[in-house]
């Protein structure tokens, strides 16, 4: 088959796909019908609540937080066994031992690494404005009412190789620094008797009325007894339930592969988190980014709505609002060093297309 007949034959498929108004499978117009678009920060924005730090108030008042100046990573770590969704996975060699050298009198050599992973969205993860859309009679809607094939950025034969407007890049130029809320739901479930004295995590979620699923009512009584004031905008809030505890930084290297298994395999079960009337809260307080331990942050398979609803905090924050989430992060460390309040400081890399962003957040305190 010559070449100019293959070039018509993919352009033709292209062009196809790009025609087409939806999606096969479920449908929902909510997007279109309240009107999500243009966002808060005008129909140009591409980095939603990164804007917030563009306020020089709100970095004051991040900085205001530290009393103890002390600091504190809470990222966790990129492994081959840690826990991830679904397929995703972490696979990384070293090729050449060493990769390169000796190279002159000095006789250097050098290592290097070779991973191939779903690099914005493994491990401590950053949701970007091309992560989370809503399939509309429209096409699939992402944030600030872009549809994902006219925003793709295409090479060779149509295949898409970035994000274009939805990039995470458009965020990692912003950043964030916030005055960061971290929340004990784990002490705070203890304290109402809705789990045991000695749990170490919010239950996995398999009804409405589960205490692993923290409502807007959850929250304002976790503010409440941690004497903490009221969120502002351009908080950040950290929801700590204990599930990334199977997998922390204090225990991961000490793990072995079958402990390692058995925490991957409790994530793969659901996990505890935000209830949408939270999300909804937090949404009203303009905050500029939500985070929590494990891989969603959303409580699933059930929310508040049941389980006929995918991760519903994940559509209401970011396609809807620009409010992005960060996931996987290592709250366990903050809650033993007793942080309730600190200054956030973290940026998502400049991955031009990028759908997300690996990262190690830091927290001064």
């Amino acid at each position: 088959m010559k070449l100019s007949i293959i070039s018509g034959v993919v352009l033709a498929l292209f062009a196809g796909s790009a025609m087409a108004q939806t999606l096969k499978g479920p449908v929902s117009d909510k997007p279109l019908q309240e009107n999500w678009a243009p966002s808060k920060w005008g129909a140009d924005d591409k980095a939603g609540s990164a804007n917030h730090t563009k306020n020089s108030a709100n970095i004051k008042k991040a900085l205001a937080t530290i009393k103890q100046f002390k600091a504190i990573t809470i990222g966790k770590y990129y492994h081959r066994e840690a826990p991830a969704f679904g397929p995703r996975g972490w696979h990384m060699w070293i090729p050449g031992t060493p990769t390169g050298g000796p190279f002159g009198q000095n006789a250097l050599v050098y290592h290097d690494e070779l991973v191939t992973t779903e690099i914005g969205q493994i491990q401590t993860q950053f949701d970007g404005p091309g992560h989370i859309g809503v399939n509309t009679s429209k096409g699939p809607q992402f944030y600030n009412g872009r549809i994902s094939w006219d925003s793709y950025e295409r090479g060779a034969g149509g295949r898409v190789v970035g994000m274009g407007p939805l990039g995470v890049e458009h965020v990692g130029e912003l950043g964030f620094v916030c005055r960061l809320v971290v929340l004990d739901a784990v002490a705070y479930r203890k304290s109402q008797g809705k789990i045991s004295a000695s749990a170490e995590m919010l239950p996995i979620p398999k009804s409405t009325d589960s205490p692993g699923i923290i409502t807007a009512a959850d929250m304002q009584g976790m503010m409440k007894a941690q004497g903490l004031s009221d969120l502002q905008a351009g908080d950040c809030v950290a929801l700590h339930t204990g599930q990334g505890n199977t997998w922390g930084n204090g225990r991961y290297k000490s793990l072995n592969s079958e402990q390692r298994a058995a925490a991957r395999a409790i994530f793969a079960q659901g996990e505890p988190g935000f209830g949408i009337s939270a999300c909804e809260w937090m949404a009203s307080k303009n905050i500029a980014l939500q985070m929590g331990d494990t891989s969603a942050n959303d409580a699933q398979p059930f929310g508040e709505q049941g389980d006929v609803y995918a991760v519903p905090c994940h559509t209401e924050m970011m396609p809807r609002r620009g409010i992005w989430n960060l996931e996987n992060v290592d709250t366990e460390s903050m809650v033993k060093a007793g942080i309730k309040e600190g200054a956030f400081i973290w940026a998502p890399l400049r991955i031009i297309g990028g759908t997300g962003s690996p990262g190690n957040p830091v927290v001064l305190y």
